[in-house]
């Protein structure tokens, strides 16, 4: 009886996609044999090849770590710049300093950033659009106004998880924390939280960007007593908005 010989291209197909299977890329072998044959008629070169075969994956890949990344960030709204009324009030904000926010180089940088303007001018959105940009770029981003911030704080002094809490606060590459200075009701009944609110926002200093929103007008440099005495650091970038 005749040996059963197998083609050499067919061997070597199998070993690759055993390798896929080894490296976890989900490869299947009817699409290989589609981008074989096309890599056949159209003569791509190795890189050609390559590039149209681990493409689709690696940008299905991306999608999905944005993905994953914007819903870790917690935030509210799916808000965006392109979403925004640039024409709402034009005079209350600096659009080329908002864009130029989006591109997150002052997360690259490790630079803090601190929004103030009036209730009702759009800040909320643009601070929820930002950090969904920066999701986007790679960084890793948690959303929470101050209130939320101060009662999470005060349910792990309860239930003693605040190491746990503190690490959770320091790992995201820009923490946004909206509304500061509008939980008069959380400071007061936890002050010991709000010291540890700005206890957080120092520890981040010049290791990962801290974001603030609030209608609060404190200036550079200048202490603000909000239960605890603090400062804010000095590489800052200030957004002030007006309401008119």
């Amino acid at each position: 009886m005749k040996a059963t010989t197998t083609d050499p291209t067919t061997l070597l197909r199998d070993r690759c996609l055993s390798h896929f299977t080894t490296l976890r890329i989900p490869v299947q072998a009817a699409a290989l044999d589609e981008l074989l044959t096309r890599a056949e008629k159209e003569n791509l070169s190795y890189l050609s090849f390559l590039d149209r075969m681990l493409g689709a994956e690696a940008g299905a890949r991306r999608e999905r770590a944005v993905a994953r990344r914007i819903r870790e960030a917690r935030f509210p709204e799916n808000k965006s710049l392109e979403g925004f009324d640039w024409n709402f009030n034009p005079k209350t904000f600096n659009r080329v300093q908002m864009q130029e926010l989006a591109t997150g180089d002052f997360i690259r940088r490790r630079t803090n950033l601190v929004m103030v303007g009036w209730s009702g001018i759009g800040k909320s959105h643009r601070i929820q659009a930002i950090g969904q940009k920066a999701c986007v770029t790679g960084y890793r981003v948690l959303y929470q106004t101050s209130a939320q911030l101060l009662a999470d704080l005060t349910a792990s002094l309860a239930d003693k998880t605040l190491p746990a809490r503190l690490r959770r606060y320091a790992k995201p590459e820009l923490l946004i924390i909206d509304e500061f200075a509008l939980d008069k009701i959380e400071r007061s009944e936890c002050p010991e939280a709000a010291h540890l609110l700005y206890k957080i926002i120092a520890s981040r200093n010049q290791k990962r960007s801290t974001a603030l929103v609030t209608n609060v007008d404190f200036e550079e440099g200048v202490s603000i007593s909000l239960t605890a005495r603090w400062r804010w650091p000095s590489s800052t970038v200030w957004s002030k908005e007006r309401s008119s």
